[in-house]
C-alpha cells in the first residue's frame, strides 16, 4: 500500500473502518485497542501488511462512540470480542485485510434490529451498498474476496453483490465460542479460499 492512498483512505473512513493489524498482547484482550500499530510513522512494516483484497465486513457499529482513527474492531472495552478476530488472523493470509461495515452511520447493538430496519427501509440498503462498493475502489481493491462476519451481512452481500464478487462467511467474532475455534473458523476458511 501506497503512503498516499494510506493516508486518503484515512481521512475518509478512520471512524468506520481499520485493518487487520494489532498489537502484541501477553494475554489475549492485552494491547487490542493499542492503535500505534496502525500508524506508519512508528510501525515501519504496517503498509507492507495491508492488504486491500481481503475485505472483513461486519454489519454496523455497536455504538456511537469510535473516537480514535482506526479504532473500529479495535475495543480495548472488556466486554468487547474484537481480540477474537486478532488471535484468528494472526500468522494467516487474512492478517492486514480491510476491515469495515456494510452499514454507516447506524449504532445499533442488536443486529435483529438493523435486519428489521433494513427489510423495512430497502433503499437505505441499496444506498449503503454503493456507498460500500465506493469505498471498495478508494482502498484500491482488485477483484477483492469479501469475508462476512454472520449470516446477515452475508445475506446482504449475496443479496446485491453476488455477481460482482467472491464472498465468504465465518460468524461473528461476538458469537459464542472460544477464541481458538473461532481461528479454526478462520484457517478453514483459508484453506477454501486456497490462500
Amino acid at each position: 500500500m501506497e503512503l498516499e492512498r494510506f493516508k486518503k483512505i484515512k481521512e475518509k473512513y478512520q471512524y468506520y473502518a481499520s485493518w487487520a493489524v494489532w498489537a502484541e498482547g501477553e494475554m489475549p484482550m492485552h494491547n487490542v485497542g493499542d492503535l500505534s500499530v496502525l500508524d506508519p510513522t512508528s510501525n515501519k512494516q504496517l503498509l507492507e501488511q495491508l492488504n486491500p483484497n481481503i475485505v472483513l465486513v461486519a454489519l454496523n457499529i455497536a455504538a456511537a462512540d469510535i473516537e480514535k482513527p482506526w479504532g473500529n474492531f479495535h475495543s480495548d472495552w472488556h466486554h468487547a470480542q474484537d481480540y477474537k478476530i486478532r488471535h484468528a488472523v494472526k500468522d494467516t493470509p487474512v492478517w492486514g485485510a480491510y476491515m469495515t461495515d456494510i452499514i454507516k452511520d447506524h449504532p445499533e447493538l442488536v443486529a435483529a434490529n438493523v435486519q428489521a430496519y433494513l427489510a423495512q427501509n430497502p433503499d437505505v440498503e441499496r444506498k449503503h451498498v454503493q456507498n460500500f462498493k465506493q469505498e471498495l475502489k478508494d482502498i484500491g481493491a482488485n477483484k477483492p474476496k469479501l469475508i462476512a462476519f454472520g449470516n446477515v451481512v452475508y445475506k446482504i452481500l449475496t443479496r446485491n453483490l453476488r455477481n460482482d464478487f467472491d464472498i465468504f462467511k465465518i460468524n461473528h467474532y461476538s458469537h459464542f465460542m472460544n477464541s481458538f475455534a473461532y481461528r479454526n473458523q478462520v484457517l478453514e476458511l483459508c484453506e477454501e479460499m486456497k490462500m
